[in-house]
């Protein structure tokens, strides 16, 4: 059986993925799982690539919906872990600019938080949009470049190449030829909001007081803020189209015509 802590292990927390199963990486994956939830329902029967799947949590949940889940990520560990842990999945290692699929051969191209990290984002788009069927959506989310890295154009997160704002990220995928059917922000819910005001206005700077200068996995938590990280819930999280520049995460349907 597998258990968080060889999980872990076997994924190397590095800071670039996020892992379920770990108390400290709780808010960043209820806000991930959050965003994969609000999607399900485009992936319902269909044929479904994720194009940088990590720990594989998100193809997983995929399945439960789709009839055919093909996973993808660059980093043989991690296409792996994934084979192992979710048997159920097609699981492949590829550059995520060189698709190994045929043309027009899926219905849709799951992207969660990977864009950002992608050095060539245009190209990665165009052999999104190759793959896709006449009609087939590509689902992105990616974090909002004016609430995750204010004031700057160079990403703090060094696995980061290039972050966007909303106005960014739509005017990369009409480029890329592609029709924006909706453009969603991921705020945080009443119960995070209220973990905000407990701490200081942010439990998003709370967490990162914490870890900030330490090995990801080595930081020594306070045991309050640990336990509400870990009682955060999907649900606490709210994905609509209001307020859009506030948005935490950006959450990008696009349909190829």
């Amino acid at each position: 059986m597998t258990t968080p802590a060889t999980r872990a292990e076997a994924l190397h927390l590095t800071g670039e993925r996020t892992v379920p199963g770990i108390a400290a990486e709780n808010y960043w994956f209820r806000r991930h799982e959050a965003a994969y939830a609000h999607l399900l329902p485009l992936c319902a029967a269909k044929t479904v690539l994720e194009a940088g799947c990590g720990e594989g949590y998100g193809a997983g949940l995929i399945a439960t919906v789709a009839e055919r889940v093909l996973a993808l990520d660059y980093d043989v560990p991690t296409t792996e872990h994934v084979a192992r842990r979710y048997p159920g999945i097609g699981v492949a290692r590829a550059n995520l600019v060189f698709l190994p699929l045929r043309d027009a051969s899926v219905d849709v191209v799951a992207n969660f938080q990977v864009i950002e990290h992608l050095w060539d984002q245009g190209a990665f788009l165009a052999e999104c949009r190759r793959v896709l069927k006449t009609g087939g959506r590509l689902i992105v989310t990616t974090p909002n470049r004016l609430t995750f890295t204010p004031d700057s154009d160079t990403p703090l997160n060094p696995f980061h190449t290039r972050e966007l704002a909303p106005s960014e990220l739509d005017e990369l995928l009409r480029d890329a030829g592609f029709e924006v059917e909706t453009l969603h922000g991921l705020h945080h819910g009443e119960e995070v909001k209220r973990l905000d005001a407990k701490y200081g206005g942010s439990i998003i700077d709370a967490q990162l007081d914490v870890v900030m200068g330490q090995l990801p996995g080595q930081a020594t938590w306070p045991a309050e803020l640990l336990a509400d990280v870990e009682g955060i819930e999907a649900a606490d999280f709210a994905v609509h189209g209001e307020d859009l520049d506030a948005s935490l995460d950006l959450v990008a349907v696009a349909v190829r015509p």
